[in-house]
Formats: C-alpha cells, structure tokens, sequence
C-alpha cells in the first residue's frame, strides 16, 4: 500500500524530476511524457465511468475500472526503470504478459457482435463514448 503524506516534495523545481528509483531526469524526458499520458488515459477513465449508462452494464464499468488499475501499474512500471541484465518480477510493479492477454481477451469480447469497419468512426455518439476516443488517442500518444 502506498502512504503518501504530501504531494510536492520541491525536488523539481530545478527543471528535473526523481523517477521511483531515484535516478534524476529533466521533466521533458520521454520516459516522464509517457508516464503523464497513461495518467491522464486513467483520468479519463474515470470520466467515462461516471457517463456510463445502464445500458453499458456493470461490466463496462467493471473493465473500465481494470483498466484504470492497470494504468497504475504502467505508471509504476515506467517511474522504476528496470536495470539492465535485470530479472523481471519481484516487489517493482510491472505490466505482465496476462494484463495485456485480459484487455486483448475484453477487446475482443467488445468486437465480437460489430460488423466489420468500412470507414473511420467519428468521435461522438454519447459522452462516454466520446470520452472513450479521447482516452485511446491519450493511449496512442503514450505509445
């Protein structure tokens, strides 16, 4: 369980940043934009969650909020580097092989009774699916 007393530490504030491990990076470092971008794809997350209807059903809500956990792990994953020559596992969160088996598997399960794309969707249709655009381009851009 993570116990945070304060959330400034004034670390920054010479234009650099600590990561998990300790190791100090200049804020416009990749690593840092990625991990600004799977926290505002969660943000989001939480947006979409409250626009779901009755419709959408527990179970949107239910992956959505699996998701948004394992955007916190991505997070962790990326603010503690992993040394080279380095096993993996162990106490460091880290995004695992199941993780991303489960959101392909949902993926699909959401896929499964669409008819097949002839074009481009524009973003829109209801707030959460709006919202739910918005989070996949944040997605993207993490990429």
């Amino acid at each position: 369980m993570v116990k945070l007393d304060k959330i400034y530490t004034k670390g920054g504030d010479g234009g650099e940043t600590s990561l998990g491990g300790g190791d100090r990076v200049a804020k416009d470092h990749p690593r840092l934009a990625a991990i600004g971008s799977a926290e505002e794809a969660n943000a989001i997350l939480g947006i979409v969650r409250i626009h779901l209807d009755d419709e959408a059903g527990w179970q949107a809500d239910a992956m959505a909020g699996r998701i948004q956990n394992d955007l916190f792990d991505l997070g962790a994953d990326l603010a503690f580097p992993q040394k080279a020559g380095a096993k993996q596992g162990g106490e460091r969160l880290e995004i695992t092989a199941s993780q991303i088996q489960r959101l392909e598997d949902e993926i699909d399960l959401l896929n499964q009774h669409l008819k097949a794309l002839d074009s481009f969707i524009l973003p829109g249709g209801g707030a959460a699916s709006a919202h739910l655009h918005l989070a996949r381009t944040v997605v993207r851009r993490a990429e």
